[in-house]
């Protein structure tokens, strides 16, 4: 074997090996003490739940108080102001209780809608599930079946972005009602996102925001949680843009 055969042949098994690396993946286990893994492209997890997290917990503290009522309760007159007051986030500062309601109340999540610049993928189903749990933990709540919504929706055909006029939601809660599930509040959540780019680096603000409903009297509350996220071409963008140096103009 002359030295060029000998290296082609080192060529090869160099090229072989590369492969075969390449193609390996490697998995571990995380404990519930390891922080979730930031995305270089896109949200994930390090910003998805937190969101979640921090809107749910904000919504049920302006709500759970006055979700459930003894009996005998009168809610106020339609026709008369509100006596809740306006919140800092929209809506009231108190969501007023379905009429007569004792023990948990009803809710219907109706819908995550994605507004944001980012393809969710499997992220949305795991975000309304999230939500859903947490909402369902309360003690003040109860949410009401996902396949008996949409099953409601489907009976009815109506989209759930319909569901905030007054002759769908009778519509809606008559299927619902033939389930035999009523419907005290209407949840509806969206995700938006603002974006705003210099140079190789980009800034992403993500917005949730939860929207609550009485359907009894219309009154709301709307809670939300952002958080933002630079993505950077070098390790030095972070330090750049965000460091003591930064400058005001791209």
């Amino acid at each position: 074997m002359d030295r060029r055969d000998f290296l082609s042949l080192c060529t090869l098994a160099t090229a072989s090996v590369a492969s075969g690396c390449a193609g390996r993946q490697y998995g571990h286990l995380l404990s519930s003490q390891d922080v979730d893994m930031v995305g270089s492209h896109q949200a994930g997890a390090a910003v998805w739940n937190p969101l979640v997290d921090e809107a749910v917990a904000k919504l049920l503290g302006r709500c759970d108080t006055a979700a459930v009522q003894p009996v005998g309760f009168t809610p106020h007159n339609p026709g008369s102001p509100s006596p809740a007051l306006e919140g800092p986030s929209g809506g009231h500062g108190e969501l007023p209780p379905p009429a007569g309601a004792v023990g948990p109340a009803a809710v219907c999540f109706i819908g995550l809608e994605n507004k944001s610049a980012e393809e969710m993928i499997d992220f949305k189903e795991q975000l309304y599930e999230r939500i859903d749990s947490q909402v369902n933990g309360a003690a003040n709540f109860r949410m009401i079946s996902r396949r008996m919504v949409d099953a409601a929706l489907l009976e009815t055909r109506l989209r759930p972005d319909s569901l905030f006029v007054p002759a769908n939601q009778a519509l809606f809660s008559a299927a619902l009602g033939r389930q035999g599930s009523t419907v005290d509040f209407l949840l509806y959540g969206k995700i938006t996102s603002g974006t705003t780019e210099r140079n190789d680096s980009t800034q992403r603000d993500y917005l949730l925001t939860l929207e609550m409903v009485n359907v009894h009297t219309g009154d709301y509350v709307k809670e939300s949680a952002t958080i933002r996220k630079g993505y950077h071409k070098s390790r030095a963008g972070k330090w750049w843009n965000y460091g003591p140096f930064q400058q005001a103009d791209g």
